[in-house]
């Protein structure tokens, strides 16, 4: 399984989590592709190497033309997500990271989650930091995220709504269950933005756990610490068990026979359990008692991720009970790359064993999104794609 570690020793930024996927090889121009889909106007991304301490990172800025608009409610932010054609897994983990952030501010402000309106992170820059970071861990392909203790910081920040304290309410509502401590830097180390990457998209917390690191990215704060380099580490790479086993984890079955669900409940709830850390979620069709036409929902996923997946289906399905089992999951190695076609960029998912390509297929988005904006079959814009990866491929040979 694919990992990413958050080693927050100088807290976590929306700025500085993109800044450190772009370190590690997320490629700027597609997450900025993506990013485009949300209609936003007047920005753009820029990325440099800078030093923070002895240090090299790299800072990714959103550059905003203009006045812009900074009031914007959730429910306006979750809208330009769900009609922005995002990647599945890249919208379910947004969505999630800004639902946590609502709800954290709804409990904080006393009000209904539907009334909350986001000031500094109703911003065209933090919404692309955000957005544009769930893009990075996709094309990254990360599956499973772990943290670290955070180091908050301490004193004071300056809001539209006046000096708070150190962290924000929304931050440290956002953070209850997580690792904290404060090595005494009178900064705002982890902001709200930093803290709600955390609370919807990490599985756990604590120490670097073992896995096979292929990738390191730091990413830099905006600010020069003199106490200690101002960057977010984040370590990528597999997970050991999956590595010690010759790629056979170990993985949870969940299922649970439905035959009084509306089609519509299991849609959403095939969404949010792959949001959850499920690593595949399906229907089977079955005939069940009294002669009742139903299906059977199968998720499969890491053992570790078995209970809250379960509480999942318990609360948003109308099963009263469900089946668990484990199993060994053989999987190939997996990577992506980029091919030019005349139509466009694609990226293609290529499956590995002992390092010769056994499967290369086009990423189905990305087809998608071409063949809609020049006009032409999906299946040309399938078969383009293997010709020119196949033909890139020769070439290299």
């Amino acid at each position: 399984m694919k990992l990413c570690y958050f080693d927050c020793f100088s807290g976590i930024a929306g700025d500085m989590t993109l800044g450190a996927l772009v370190d590690a090889g997320a490629d700027l121009n597609e997450i900025d592709t993506e990013l485009r889909k949300l209609g936003l106007a007047g920005w753009s991304l820029r990325a440099e190497k800078v030093r923070r301490g002895p240090i090299q990172a790299t800072k990714v800025d959103v550059v905003v033309s203009g006045h812009q608009h900074h009031h914007r409610g959730l429910t306006d932010i979750l809208k330009l997500i769900e009609k922005a054609t995002l990647p599945p897994r890249v919208w379910a983990r947004a969505t999630e990271v800004f639902k946590c952030l609502g709800e954290a501010e709804a409990r904080v402000h006393g009000i209904p989650i539907d009334k909350v309106h986001f000031h500094e992170v109703g911003a065209v820059d933090a919404i692309v930091d955000i957005v544009g970071s769930c893009v990075g861990f996709e094309l990254l392909g990360v599956e499973s995220f772990v943290c670290s203790p955070l180091n908050l910081g301490g004193g004071s920040v300056q809001t539209e709504h006046g000096p708070l304290p150190v962290p924000a309410p929304a931050t440290a509502d956002m953070l209850r269950q997580a690792p904290t401590y404060s090595t005494g830097i009178p900064r705002e180390l982890v902001t709200p933005t930093g803290a709600a990457l955390v609370a919807g998209l990490v599985n756990r917390f604590g120490p670097l756990p073992p896995m096979t690191i292929a990738k390191i990215g730091y990413g830099a704060g905006s600010l020069e610490l003199k106490e200690q380099p101002n960057v977010l580490r984040l370590f990528l790479g597999e997970t050991a068990e999956a590595a010690a086993s010759a790629e056979e984890p170990e993985v949870a079955i969940l299922e649970a026979n439905l035959d009084d669900m509306s089609p519509e409940v299991g849609g959403y709830v095939l969404e949010q359990a792959l949001a959850a850390g499920a690593l595949d979620v399906f229907y089977t069709p079955v005939q069940m008692k009294k002669n009742r036409p139903g299906v059977v929902l199968t998720v499969i996923c890491p053992p570790e991720r078995a209970d809250a997946l379960t509480r999942l289906i318990f609360e948003q399905t109308t099963t009263i009970g469900l089946r668990q089992s484990s199993a060994r999951r053989r999987v190939l190695e997996r990577s992506f790359v980029s091919v030019k076609t005349p139509l466009g960029e694609v990226r293609m998912k290529l499956a590995r064993l002992n390092g010769r390509i056994l499967n290369a297929a086009p990423e189905y988005d990305d087809c998608q999104r071409l063949a809609r904006e020049k006009g032409v079959p999906l299946k040309q814009v399938l078969a383009d794609a293997q010709f020119y990866f196949r033909q890139q491929q020769e070439d290299q040979s």
